[in-house]
């Protein structure tokens, strides 16, 4: 008796339970899933072989492009890269540029209102809150191409279509981007530290700045990552906004490069070529800022 009482007591380790079931469930959890790592697989290539497809047509010649097989390489990348960037005086540069600064300037612009608005509908009571969240989550369903005739129609009326403006302003404000601010703000600022803040006697506006964006920045470069792939990839609002295509994005400059090819039809491997140059600077963007949401995946980890 006195021995089980021993091997009983607290803090006593317990042995695992010998056997073939015990085993059995040890490897069990030790076992890789085969099927979710081939649907993931599966995932992967589909999201790649368009990028794939891509790469290697834009290394072909306009004759081998409907001549050979889909995805056996040729070697005049750097030629069709060259054409390109002679094209009407460096003109695909100039689009590259505009959408440089139309996804840039526009995204950190979004990110920025986002920031403040999330924070105070998070943070802050007043009245009709609860109205202009709903009204917010009804922004969310509705799709930005139903918004870009009356956007023109007022824009028009002020002069600013054809201009950086008419794609600038309204990719400021971001239904979307001020939800998924909110949601970050309520989960990652504390009250208490807000109201500690206050206790001390500091002013809002530094609250803001200097303790909630801090604790907000992986749920912004989110917003940020979002609206710039969305800017960066708009078509229909510069599309209808603009008329001279010295101010047209990538997405409006290589639509028309497209309609040229059928009666150019060299200009299919421009259009491809721009294709891959276009998706660099994402490739770029999301590398670089992916470390933000590692970093907040670690701390994560260990506050749980």
């Amino acid at each position: 008796m006195s021995d089980l009482l021993d091997r009983s007591a607290p803090g006593t380790p317990i042995a695992a339970p010998s056997g073939k079931g015990g085993d059995r469930r040890g490897r069990g959890h030790d076992r890789p899933s085969w099927a979710a790592t081939g649907i993931l697989l599966i995932g992967a290539l589909y999201c790649l072989l368009p990028v794939v497809w891509v790469l290697v047509a834009s290394s072909k010649s306009a004759a081998e492009l409907f001549s050979t097989f889909t995805f056996a390489p040729s070697t005049f990348l750097l030629d069709n890269v060259a054409d390109l960037a002679a094209y009407r005086g460096g003109l695909f540069w100039r689009w590259m540029a505009n959408t440089a600064l139309y996804a840039g300037v526009g995204a950190l612009l979004s990110t920025i209102v986002s920031a403040m608005a999330g924070y105070g509908l998070a943070k802050y009571s007043f009245t009709g809150k609860k109205v202009v969240f709903n009204t917010l989550l009804a922004g969310v369903l509705v799709p930005a191409v139903v918004l870009a005739i009356p956007q023109y129609l007022l824009f028009a009326q002020v002069g600013l279509t054809n201009t950086y403006w008419a794609v600038l302003l309204p990719s400021i404000i971001s239904p979307y981007g001020i939800y998924l601010a909110r949601i970050y703000a309520a989960a990652a600022v504390p009250d208490d530290v807000v109201e500690a803040a206050r206790t001390d006697g500091a002013k809002e506006l530094k609250i803001f700045r200097s303790i909630a964006v801090p604790m907000m920045a992986p749920g912004l470069v989110t917003v940020f990552l979002f609206q710039f792939v969305g800017i960066w990839n708009n078509y229909m609002l510069p599309y209808i906004m603009l008329g001279d295509d010295k101010l047209f994005p990538l997405t409006v400059g290589l639509s028309g490069l497209l309609n040229q090819g059928a009666s150019q039809p060299a200009m299919y491997t421009s259009v491809i070529t721009g294709a891959l140059l276009s998706i660099i600077p994402l490739i770029a963007l999301f590398l670089t800022l992916q470390r933000y949401w590692q970093v907040d995946l670690a701390a994560g980890a260990v506050k749980s």
